[in-house]
């Protein structure tokens, strides 16, 4: 745990961002469906509530359908999608888009905005 929580704040600092660590017991949105696919990957962050670390993460392009995003405990990212996990220590605001041999990581302040 130590050295994900090291990798975490290694991506924090090379951005700049705040460091919000994710706890792997809390939940997150994930399109479960997309993953998989080879599309790259998307995250972003929105101010975690009473259901969740805010955390969205999808393959691909993402859908308006409200059963589009499940409910999971960010612990099985380690088996399905481990390379988000460095990620999730990006504060709310922030968002990642991975694909093999890209990253880009931004901040998005309309993230915020209700």
């Amino acid at each position: 745990m130590t050295g994900l929580l090291g990798a975490q704040e290694d991506v924090c600092r090379r951005f700049a961002a705040e460091f919000l660590p994710t706890d792997l017991e809390t939940s997150l949105a994930v399109a479960l469906e997309t993953l998989g696919s080879g599309a790259p990957l998307h995250g972003l962050r929105q101010a975690p509530d009473a259901e969740g670390c805010g955390w969205y993460i999808w393959a691909g392009d993402p859908s308006d359908d409200p059963d589009f995003f499940k409910s999971l405990n960010a612990l099985h990212l380690c088996d399905t999608i481990p390379q988000v996990l460095p990620y999730l220590g990006l504060g709310p605001g922030w968002r990642f888009l991975l694909a093999p041999g890209y990253e880009d990581v931004w901040y998005d302040p309309n993230l915020l905005s209700p």
